[in-house]
């Protein structure tokens, strides 16, 4: 009788072929995260709603002040400078930065809570790598949601405030830093709020750290005492309102947000530090 031999010849190719696989590149891993981002409609349909929401807010606010223009008499007919907080109301685009930082962060805990997250390090077992897959992917795409968005609030609020000769022109003093100000900070709350999904991992946790973080930390030290005011400004929304309104630079405080250059560096620090205490704690941590 002929003995069986096939069958474990067959499993010790296939585990030959598996052990020669190459491991996936970095090219591989931003297409494969990409396509589960695109592949989520919520992703999709909440793009398009905080889109209209902010860009509805800054057509709103404009139109208040169109209102409030109608009876200036001849002096409405010439120019009144930027008005920042028309083009970038404070509550569309604290909004958007939370819902950025909810949508990053989902990006990481939709996988512990589905279990995706298990099959996805036995593909990759290099975790960090998975995190930096993630991160670039998140920050390109609110990078563009956030360019759209604060070009729109801009062009929408300055048609608005034409009809009173109040608009300003894209190239005017103090308009790029706004308008960059404001486009980035999607990029930047979704960085941190990924950040937190990784440290948290529980839905409902990582949703109210990131809006404690985002949103309640910075009501929490007051700008009247030294060290909360250090604090205070050191946070994104601090940095955010600093720059769009293009207030001067403060040379004798140590605040950090306090002037231009230091509310560049929390947009950077914020973002930076949360990605790297992610790529540190998941190379660490069993799934």
């Amino acid at each position: 009788m002929t003995p069986l031999v096939s069958a474990p010849a067959t499993v010790s190719g296939s585990s030959a072929a598996s052990a020669a696989e190459p491991p996936a590149r970095f090219r591989d891993l931003l297409a494969a995260e990409w396509i589960k981002t695109r592949s989520l409609r919520s992703t999709t349909w909440t793009i398009a709603l905080i889109t209209l929401f902010v860009i509805g807010s800054a057509a709103m606010a404009a139109l208040a002040d169109y209102n409030n223009l109608a009876g200036s008499g001849p002096s409405a007919r010439q120019p009144v400078g930027f008005r920042p907080f028309d083009s970038y109301p404070p509550a569309g685009y604290w909004t958007l930065m939370l819902v950025a930082g909810t949508i990053g962060a989902l990006t990481v805990v939709s996988e512990y809570s589905s279990g995706l997250i298990r099959t996805t390090t036995v593909a990759v077992p290099a975790r960090g790598s998975v995190v930096l897959a993630k991160a670039v992917v998140t920050a390109a795409l609110w990078t563009v949601v956030g360019t759209v968005v604060a070009t729109g609030s801009f062009l929408v609020a300055q048609a608005v405030l034409d009809g009173r000769h109040a608009g300003v022109s894209i190239t005017h003093p103090g308009v790029a830093r706004a308008l960059l100000a404001s486009a980035l900070s999607a990029p930047v709350c979704a960085l941190i709020g990924l950040g937190i999904g990784v440290l948290v991992r529980h839905s409902a946790a990582t949703m109210v750290t990131s809006i404690f973080t985002l949103l309640m930390l910075p009501e929490l030290f007051p700008d009247t005492k030294p060290w909360p005011a250090h604090v205070n400004h050191a946070m994104v929304i601090i940095a955010w309102r600093r720059l769009v309104q293009n207030w001067g630079p403060d040379p004798g405080s140590l605040r950090l947000s306090a002037t231009v250059h230091g509310s560049w560096t929390v947009y950077l620090l914020w973002p930076l530090i949360a990605v790297v205490l992610a790529v540190l704690v998941v190379r660490r941590r069993d799934v």
